[in-house]
């Protein structure tokens, strides 16, 4: 831009009506920019007047000194007439020139007091300078766009490419990261950008492009939003309890949980404490541990790729924990960075949509970052759903009669979405991880599942790495701790579960701080009766301000105990451990007050908002509730000498206290698969004294409990000498809730020193040493019968003991075909860790092989050697034992026949079993 000198006194104006595309060179395929005609003025014919006016108030306040020392207006801010021939008009209405400095040649600006210039050359020489200024922030700023769109267009060119995923992040990898409003701003830079390269390829007839460009940088967004909004949800969590105290990050407690490939869905009914108890006898973990981020690997030797898992665990394990570990690994890119969608969902929402919804709506319903985008369809991404807690789930899951579907756009139930999801007929390339208790593994069908894997919990360094990262600072306070848990294997056993680990933490936390003397819990019983004093003495606190000491038990606060204890026993009957509103008013619970009065409400109970704004309830673990119903039973039959226990007709007569408990111990010895056992060895441990005195506030009279004590333990022995030993062990749990050791010390003591005779044990003995050897860390990865007595008798004894180790040395015991049936049915066992079994030197024969593979070929079956050398074995065996080498489910890897007549025919068979597919002996 160019200025002629003026000749004359006249002024000047020049007016451009935008300062946004000055200097802005364009280029074109001939190499030269749009500058000659675009931006060069005429100079003009004649002496006429210029006037340059920018509609801008960004230079506002523009004030240039004369020699006078005062700026060019008058004291209301207007400005002076000039002192010269004729008059000069400038008007900027920008702020960009806001304290420009007008320099003149002889050096000085206009307000440093140097020579004068007259009000004309003052002008021209300002304007001069102004429009360098401004020719280099142009040139700057053409650079700056010039990049920019070169840029982003290799971005679309990468995009565009038929080799580009249709949802990707990676463009931004190399990118500085930006906080807050310059984000935002290149955010916005882009989406301009974007219409403007859409624009441009509809105008030049490529609509194809522009259509493929808008979609993939659409679904980039879509998932840039979705990963965004799960690290928001999960990277804080609520230890144990939702809505009491802080959130936690979740990256800084988890701890690492022990995850083994797990069978194939099967049914695993036992009381999940028993389970518990199984997992902790296994201290050198024998199976491979499974890092979440690998679990939907194949296993060694299998390149079938991995559609559908289910990962199965007790109440408390961690399995929600996992799922949303998983989730936050994807949305913070660490892990499963092949997935472009994941979708987690909960049964306990699921359960509680009623309309229709095709597959796409229902995804746009839990996920509205995926309406937003307008993706109508799946099936070109890479998608993970999460369906946590199948055991919750409500739905029939009907896979036999459900209508079949493959329309990711056809409405129907959810309940019909899911079978067909779980199936593959709604997109088949889409992965699925299902997590649920044992005991409702099998609501899918193992046809629909290609691997099952098993979260055990805590490893014994994993309890110790909880409790520093809980008490993180705090090492004397840690320690003391580690050491108190284990001194009791009751509490070592139940620290397995991360959610007792939190449980533990609390209640010792406060006891260390606040007891002068005793012993620190060391029983379940006590541990959660202090476990509810904590708690009701913190919302004492913050209730009445008070110092603790006080009673927690006001009456607003005991009533809520019984109701929530009503809540848990009649709900524990029915196996229920979701709750909704309903369930509660059924209990006379009123939601807002006992969230007002109770405090014991909001701290023992989860609460989980439900699509529709419809709120679900549990207890923070199954444990809580057996723990809450057995108070319940306890303080029913204290206070009005009902009998919960028993049928209604039989509660009009009051039983005395020895006749409550005995029949509490024969429902729960009738009871299915031990569902009562845990709820029993609660509501024993409530009649010890020492328990009664915590309780003291909400119990209105105690018993007489030493009498009953005595009463109870002599009781339960008698019940142990007559009962197969796996059935009484939870007994002895009982005793040592009762604080009575007895009978377990009668074995322990002579087997500490190696002088135990097994010959003149009573039954009761037998059982005690089977406890105490299930209740040991030692002796269970190899099992020796020859060590306590080389008899049948003393095998079918101790078969829990068998079932519970890896290794069972049984050669030249005097075994016969009765114990092959034995040792079928724990073959058979879906708790069962037998991985080596030696039966040689026996004399099995035939009929005791032909038992034997009975429980071989089991699916729950782990076997994996066997040994019969020298069993008086024919070829009949051998016709036996090649039909179970070509099972699929067959795990033999060594089989040892030596020292038997089997015959030329015998070793054929075997041969053809050998050459089967499934076979998968070593040779």
């Amino acid at each position: 831009m160019e200025k002629k000198k003026q000749g004359s006194p006249e002024p000047s104006c020049l007016s451009m009506k935008s300062d946004r595309s000055k200097g802005l060179l364009i280029h074109f395929e001939d190499g030269h920019d749009d500058a000659d005609g675009g931006m060069k003025r005429k100079r003009p014919e004649s002496p006429e007047p210029s006037c340059w006016s920018m509609k801008s108030d960004r230079s506002k306040g523009l004030l240039i000194h004369y020699e006078d020392g005062h700026p060019a207006t008058d004291g209301g801010g207007k400005r002076k007439k000039l002192e010269s021939p004729g008059p000069s008009c400038l008007s900027m209405k920008s702020d960009r020139s806001k304290g420009l400095l007008i320099h003149f040649d002889n050096g000085h600006s206009a307000s440093d007091g140097g020579p004068q210039q007259s009000p004309d050359s003052l002008g021209v020489q300002s304007d001069q300078q102004h429009q360098t200024d401004l020719d280099s922030v142009l040139m700057n700023l053409k650079k700056k766009i010039n990049t920019f769109a070169e840029n982003e267009l290799k971005r679309a060119q990468r995009v565009l490419s038929s080799g580009y995923p249709a949802c990707s992040e990676s463009l931004d990898e190399d990118e500085e990261a930006l906080d807050g409003e310059e984000e935002e701003q290149r955010k916005s830079n882009r989406d301009a950008f974007l219409k403007i390269t859409l624009n441009f390829l509809k105008s030049m007839k490529k609509k194809d492009l522009a259509d493929c460009l808008q979609s993939r940088t659409s679904n980039a967004v879509c998932q840039s939003k979705l990963k965004s909004n799960m690290k928001r949800k999960f990277h804080l969590v609520f230890e144990g309890i939702a809505k009491a105290g802080n959130k936690t990050p979740l990256n800084q407690i988890y701890t690492e949980l022990f995850i083994t490939e797990g069978g194939k869905g099967e049914v695993h009914d036992e009381h999940e404490v028993r389970q518990i108890e199984q997992a902790s006898r296994k201290p050198d973990r024998p199976e491979k541990n499974i890092r979440q981020e690998a679990i939907f690997e194949p296993p060694p030797g299998r390149n079938v790729p991995i559609r559908t898992v289910i990962t199965k665990g007790v109440d408390g394990i961690g399995k929600t924990v996992l799922t949303q570990k998983f989730a936050l690994d994807w949305a913070e890119d660490k892990a499963h960075q092949d997935i472009q969608f994941m979708f987690p969902f909960t049964f306990r929402k699921l359960n509680i949509v009623t309309e229709k919804f095709s597959l796409v709506e229902l995804i746009h319903l839990f996920f509205t970052e995926t309406k937003e985008a307008e993706i109508r369809s799946f099936e070109e991404f890479r998608v993970l759903f999460i369906f946590d807690g199948l055991d919750e789930c409500r739905l029939p899951l009907d896979f036999h009669n459900n209508e079949i579907v493959t329309d990711v756009t056809k409405s129907t139930s959810v309940d019909v979405l899911l079978t067909n999801l779980f199936k593959g007929n709604l997109l088949p390339s889409a992965r699925l991880l299902i997590t649920t208790r044992p005991a409702a593994a099998n609501r899918i069908p193992p046809e629909y599942v290609d691997k099952v894997t098993e979260v055990m919990g805590f490893t014994d360094p994993q309890k110790e790495e909880y409790f520093r990262k809980r008490f993180e600072g705090d090492e004397e306070k840690t320690r003391k701790i580690i050491s108190h848990v284990k001194t009791s294997r009751s509490l070592h056993i139940m620290c397995h579960l991360p959610v007792f680990c939190w449980i533990t933490a609390k209640v010792l936390e406060d006891e260390l701080k606040t007891r002068e003397q005793g012993e620190l819990p060391r029983t379940l019983t006590e541990m959660y009766v202090h476990f509810l004093v904590v708690q009701a003495k913190l919302k004492n606190i913050k209730d009445r301000g008070g110092t603790g000491a006080d009673s927690p038990w006001s009456p607003e606060r005991r009533e809520m105990i019984v109701s929530l204890g009503k809540l848990a026993f009649e709900q524990l009957q029915k196996d229920h451990l979701i709750f909704y509103k309903s369930d509660l008013t059924e209990c006379g619970i009123d939601i807002k007050a006992a969230l007002v009065y109770s405090g014991v409400f909001t701290l023992i109970f989860k609460e989980a908002r439900g699509l529709y704004q419809e709120k679900v309830f549990r207890f923070i673990h199954l444990s809580v509730q057996e723990f809450l119903a057995a108070l319940y039973v306890h303080l029913t039959f204290t206070n009005s000498g009902v009998n919960l226990m028993e049928e209604e007709t039989a509660r009009k007569t009051k039983p005395a206290e020895t006749q409550f408990y005995q029949s509490a111990v024969d429902k729960a010895l009738q009871s299915p698969n031990g569902h009562l056992d845990l709820f029993l060895r609660f509501l024993l441990g409530l009649s010890a004294e020492t328990n009664q005195h915590h309780l003291q506030g909400l119990l209105t009279r105690s018993s007489n409990s030493s009498q009953i004590k005595v009463d109870i333990v002599t009781y339960i022995k008698k019940k142990i000498e007559n009962l197969p030993a796996e059935k009484s062990i939870n007994l002895f749990h009982c005793l040592n809730e009762l604080n009575d050791r007895s009978l377990v010390e009668e074995i322990h003591r002579p087997l500490r020193s190696g002088r135990l005779s097994t010959n003149e044990l009573s039954h009761g003995q037998w059982s005690a040493l089977v406890f105490i050897l299930l209740s040991s860390q030692e002796d269970l990865d190899s099992f020796d019968l020859k060590k306590y007595s080389a008899s049948e008798e003393a095998l079918l004894t101790l078969l829990p003991v068998i079932k519970a180790s890896n290794k069972a040395m049984l050669s030249g015991c005097n075994l016969s075909e009765r114990s092959c049936k034995a040792l079928s049915s724990v073959l058979s066992s879906v708790s069962s860790n037998l991985r080596e079994l030696d039966l040689s030197n026996n004399n099995l024969q035939d009929s005791g092989v032909t038992q034997l593979c009975e429980g071989l070929k089991s699916p729950h079956c782990r076997l994996e050697t066997l040994r019969l050398s020298g069993c008086n074995l024919s070829e009949k065996s051998c016709e036996t034992l090649s039909s179970v080498l070509s099972f699929q489910t067959c795990t033999l890897r060594e089989l040892d026949l030596s020292n038997n007549n089997l015959q030329d025919s015998g070793v054929t068979q075997l041969c053809e079993a050998l050459r089967s597919s499934h076979c998968r002996l070593k040779l």
